[in-house]
Order: structure tokens, then C-alpha cells, then sequence
């Protein structure tokens, strides 16, 4: 049996099964992050399909950025619950940005960033191409160790 590999696109496609309200525990392996955004262990937190994640990528205007937190922040204003899940999210960020450059649609994944404002090692071309698109933008980004991130980026972030 030959396993053809799915497309970026087609890992786009709206799951069946999302979104999705689940109560948080403790043993979910976003628990870490999402209590760090002030959710508890028993609170609803949503996990949403990728095409709700790249709609608010979408929107993210020149000269603006957003993060992680910032997007979960929104979804679970949106779904009227205490957080997002942040491994699907992360995932579904990942998804949209080289479904983008494998399609060519308008999307500015690059506007968006990993928590506290560092590049995205998963986009296409890894961090080096994140930086140079950010840089065209005229962000200042400096090197922390192995990582990049965007100087001062919260002045610069969309707030939900």
C-alpha cells in the first residue's frame, strides 16, 4: 500500500471533530501554557480548526504583529471560554504558514510569532527567512542564543 503524504493545504482542511470544549486537566500537554494565561484546570479551553487560526493570521495589517498567546487570546474570547489549546494552535500556525507559501495566498504568516515575540523555526526557510521578511518590514531582530526575536515586539502586537 503506497501512503501519499498530504499537502499543506489539505492539512488546512476543516477537522470533522473541531472545534471542540474541553475541560482543561492537568495531564493535557498544553496545560503548562494555557495556565500560564490564566486558565485553571477544570475551565473550558477550545481547540479550532486551522482555517479559524489563519483567518486571524490573515488579518494581522503592515506594520503590526501578533504572537501565539495573542491568537489563543482571541479564540477563546470568540468561544466564550477560559483559553486555547496551544499545541493545536502552534500547530495550526505552522500549517498555515507553509500552506501559504505553497499556494501563494496572501497570508502574512511571518507577522506572527512564537511566544514573547521569537521567530518561528517551522516556517518555510526556518528562522533565517522569518527574520529577512520581518527585517523588509523594518523590525529590529536580535539573536537570544540559538533563537531570534523581534526587539520590542509588544509594542508592536495586536492586543485581543
Amino acid at each position: 500500500m503506497t501512503y501519499k503524504k498530504k499537502s499543506w493545504v489539505e492539512k488546512m482542511a476543516d477537522k470533522k471533530n473541531m472545534p471542540k470544549i474541553l475541560k482543561l486537566q492537568k495531564d493535557f500537554p498544553c496545560y503548562g501554557p494555557v495556565a500560564k494565561m490564566g486558565a485553571k484546570a477544570g475551565d473550558n479551553v477550545v481547540l479550532v480548526n486551522p482555517k479559524e487560526v489563519e483567518k486571524i493570521m490573515m488579518k494581522v495589517p503592515r506594520g503590526k504583529l501578533t504572537t501565539i498567546h495573542e491568537i489563543c487570546k482571541k479564540l477563546a474570547k470568540n468561544y466564550k471560554v477560559q483559553g486555547c489549546c496551544t499545541l493545536t494552535t502552534g500547530i495550526f500556525i505552522m500549517t498555515a504558514a507553509n500552506a501559504a507559501k505553497e499556494t501563494g495566498n496572501k497570508n502574512p504568516y511571518w507577522r506572527t510569532l512564537k511566544a514573547d515575540g521569537f521567530l518561528n523555526e517551522k516556517y518555510p526557510g526556518g528562522q533565517e527567512t522569518h527574520k529577512k521578511l520581518l527585517e523588509k518590514e523594518g523590525y529590529k531582530i536580535i539573536k537570544r542564543g540559538k533563537k531570534y526575536q523581534v526587539a520590542n515586539f509588544d509594542k508592536y502586537l495586536i492586543k485581543s
